[in-house]
């Protein structure tokens, strides 16, 4: 089983927790994540397996879509529902015009402090464990994407809001910074991620489905139909065995556009034979074999 399996990650788990429990359902001790997912959020996780674990290195600047509900109110020391309330709770009745209004100023390039507890380094010491130890944890602020920001549902005093954005955008900090901008403290009260990268909520199953393992099999997404925007070229038998040598092969110029960085090689079993970088045009070197 090499290539990617989508785990619609339940709430409470954490992503190491669930990448433990798909060691066992597929017997394998190579799985890994592309991305955690906090132990109160849900959605998408995708997970690697096998000689496609390799792979993960092109998905470390993957996209994200959320959708978030943000309780307004009270803030707390984690930006979540998980953590203690920091300030004392108000009386909030929202106003969808001003918090639409508000919402934009988290639109497009942004700068983003990333919450106390988080796993960002101080002096390489993560910052939750100096904040659980009561440290003083000063994190500098991170330039992030929100590609976008739509409002879905505004109540008395909580807002679903969906969410797409660059790696590294911690949804509880847009939340907490929202409650700050609108002077009545915020955090994030439920998080699912129904996209990351290529791998959407449709795809996903939960652990109880995948314990079944013709669902398992069922559910992985071969190595071959990862990285979808590389072209695939199709090689034969020889140019596969001079491919795994670590020799530069050709490409066909009119199946695979002129310059692109990367490309699939394939071969004709339709299993993924390596990655292959650009070196001349049409020439390639194999970057990363299977």
């Amino acid at each position: 089983m090499d290539g990617v399996i989508v785990v619609d990650k339940p709430a409470e788990w954490t992503s190491h927790d669930v990448v433990g429990k798909m060691r066992r359902l597929a017997q394998t001790k190579r799985v890994g994540h592309l991305g955690t997912l906090d132990p109160m959020a849900t959605g998408v996780l995708p997970l690697v397996l096998n000689r496609a674990t390799r792979l993960a290195q092109f998905y470390t600047k993957a996209d994200k879509v959320y959708e978030a509900t943000i309780r307004f109110g009270f803030a707390t020391n984690s930006y979540d529902a998980d953590g203690e309330a920091t300030t004392e709770t108000v009386p909030v009745t929202l106003d969808a015009g001003a918090l639409e209004r508000a919402l934009d100023a988290f639109r497009g390039d942004i700068l983003q402090v990333p919450p106390a507890v988080s796993a960002k380094k101080i002096n390489g010491v993560p910052a939750y464990k100096l904040a659980r130890q009561s440290k003083p944890v000063v994190l500098e602020p991170v330039a992030v994407t929100v590609h976008e920001l739509v409002l879905l549902d505004c109540g008395a005093d909580t807002a679903r809001v969906r969410v797409h954005c660059s790696t590294g955008t911690y949804i509880r900090s847009l939340a907490h910074d929202l409650g700050v901008a609108l002077g009545c403290g915020a955090h994030l009260s439920a998080l699912r991620r129904t996209r990351a990268g290529q791998f959407t909520l449709s795809e996903a199953r939960t652990l109880t489905q995948l314990a079944d393992p013709a669902v398992l099999a069922a559910a992985l997404i071969p190595a071959s139909a990862l990285l979808p925007e590389f072209p695939a070229e199709r090689v034969d038998d020889v140019t596969a065995g001079f491919i795994r040598q670590g020799r530069d092969f050709r490409v066909n110029p009119f199946r695979v556009r002129q310059g692109a960085p990367y490309v699939r090689a394939v071969d004709g079993a339709g299993l993924l034979v390596a990655i292959g970088e650009i070196k001349l045009p049409n020439l390639y070197h194999p970057f990363l074999v299977l």
